[in-house]
């Protein structure tokens, strides 16, 4: 009985070293090892990138649309509308440049004419939410005459998605990320 026991002892031993020494699935075994991080990391990566893109483009699109309040066009071609109206205006103006990348719904547009340059705000508002997480701030527009002061500032929630090991880029607390692009200029002298 003694010796079924030794034997049964050394067999299992025997089968351990072969399990150890066998190499078949080492490869497969190191693959996994490596890719994971390797697949977080590219993930990653291209969050980072749509983010940045995103935000070039938005800064892009509202330097071009600026330019419109900038020499008048705006101020003209919405003579007799109401602020309502001229706002919705601008709102499209913005929209059929960034229709790519963003929906135009989720844009948000303030335009403020400042009285100095000190007093210029271009700093990143709060945003306040309702119960269905829905932005509540209320948007200026006032595109100002020639010579004054103005800052348009756009604004868009663009999504994000937790990344791996906890990597996030939301900075709202709905976890989406406040995009914003600003210009500040002076409105140029009417001819």
């Amino acid at each position: 009985m003694a010796e079924a026991k030794i034997t049964s002892g050394r067999a299992h031993r025997n089968g351990c070293a072969a399990f150890i020494k066998d190499r078949r699935g080492a490869t497969a075994v190191e693959f996994a090892i490596v890719a994971t991080p390797f697949l977080a990391l590219i993930v990653a990566l291209i969050q980072t990138f749509m983010v940045f893109f995103a935000q070039s483009h938005l800064e892009a699109v509202v330097q071009q649309a600026s330019r419109q309040i900038l020499t008048g066009q705006t101020q003209t071609s919405t003579t007799g509308d109401t602020t309502a109206q001229a706002q919705t205006a601008f709102h499209q103006t913005v929209c059929s440049q960034v229709a790519i990348l963003f929906s135009c719904s989720g844009l948000m547009v303030d335009v403020q004419v400042a009285t100095s340059w000190s007093t210029a705000n271009t700093s990143t508002p709060t945003l306040t939410y309702d119960a269905q997480g829905n932005v509540t701030n209320v948007w200026q527009y006032n595109p100002g005459n020639a010579g004054d002061i103005v800052v348009v500032r756009v604004m868009y929630l663009w999504p994000v998605f937790l990344g791996p090991l906890g990597f996030t880029l939301s900075n709202q607390p709905n976890g989406s990320r406040l995009l914003m692009a600003t210009a500040a200029f002076q409105n140029e002298p009417a001819s």
